[in-house]
């Protein structure tokens, strides 16, 4: 039996139809699908983290998501103003944000954890004890809306020491500068204390608070002869690298610091965390969280790759020979 002409075009105009529908359902769809709202809260300038950001940037493009499609990223910088954080972070969750990452350090943690108890919390590097401060239940089983990567800075001071005890081999006294109002500080001080004496060293506690405390604690340093100084990790800190570099210089002072920034400030040596890895990781946990990992139940990681830097033209100011066994293995040596 014959199919008219008719019939075919009708058939063929009714399919045309169809699929043109189907098409124009799928951009509809894909125009409302709602990006992924990332925030990022940290302590520090922006230019401080840029090319940390730029690491988990690129390792959530690796992971599919790009920016102006399915994500969408929003940044608040203290600029190492702390009391900043509280309001930049109620900032973020009024945004909407689906996860909350913080750059270094408990505060903006604890300053995002404050603003929010639903939010999920990564930490990028955040702080030393998360337990001790509270963040988290445990590393095992945070329990709450905060996880991600701790940078165990203040268990690194032991290490940190030793490395010293190499570098100068007669060193009898280290001084630690550090601000006592930083979270788990207390505790922090005790560690390093009792590190020091396991060391045979004799400790010189060197607190600064303000930008003013610093040249009162450097003639602190000055009077009590210490041989060596151990740079501890705080955004006040951090922002006055270079004066504690120069006076460092000036004094004949080895130092060492958990940051690399240090170093290229001129400081003698670096001994912390990579900070890219730290950071990969970060994306990879908002990554888990967008697919629908809670929190609650993703086990906090401690970092588990390491870099040690040396700074020889600090050295050769200073008058200090490096070990060629340390410098063998040194991850970077600035010359």
């Amino acid at each position: 039996m014959g199919v008219s002409m008719g019939k075919v075009v009708i058939d063929l105009a009714v399919i045309v139809i169809i699929i043109n529908a189907l098409f124009a359902h799928n951009a509809e769809a894909q125009q409302t699908v709602k990006a992924a709202r990332i925030g990022i809260l940290g302590g520090m300038a922006a230019t401080t983290f840029a090319d940390r950001l730029e690491v988990f940037r690129q390792q959530l493009r690796e992971l599919g998501y790009l920016e102006g499609k399915n994500i969408v990223l929003e940044a608040r910088w203290a600029d190492g103003k702390l009391d900043r954080l509280p309001n930049h972070a109620s900032e973020l969750v009024g945004r909407k944000v689906d996860v909350l990452v913080t750059f270094v350090g408990t505060a903006p943690v604890a300053a995002a954890k404050k603003a929010t108890a639903t939010v999920p919390i990564v930490m990028a590097a955040g702080g030393s004890d998360p337990v001790a401060t509270g963040l988290v239940a445990s590393l095992a089983r945070p329990g709450g809306n905060v996880t991600g990567l701790s940078n165990s800075f203040t268990e690194l001071r032991g290490k940190q020491m030793e490395l010293l005890k190499e570098t100068i081999p007669k060193l009898s006294r280290v001084a630690v500068i550090w601000n006592p109002d930083s979270p788990a500080a207390d505790s922090g001080s005790r560690y390093t204390e009792s590190e020091a004496r396991a060391l045979g060293l004799r400790f010189q506690s060197l607190q600064v608070t303000k930008a003013g405390d610093f040249d009162t604690v450097f003639q602190a340093a000055k009077k009590e002869r210490s041989g060596a100084m151990l740079v501890a990790a705080n955004p006040l800190i951090f922002t006055h690298f270079g004066r504690i570099a120069e006076f460092a210089a000036k004094s004949r002072l080895p130092t060492i610091h958990a940051h690399r920034e240090f170093v290229e400030a001129g400081g003698l040596m670096m001994y912390g965390p990579s900070e890219a890895e730290i950071y990969r990781r970060a994306a990879i946990y908002v990554d888990k969280i967008l697919k629908g990992a809670k929190p609650a139940v993703l086990p906090v990681e401690r970092p588990t790759k390491f870099h040690l830097i040396f700074n020889l033209k600090t050295a050769k100011q200073i008058g200090l020979t490096i070990p060629p066994n340390l410098l063998v293995r040194a991850d970077r040596v600035i010359r």
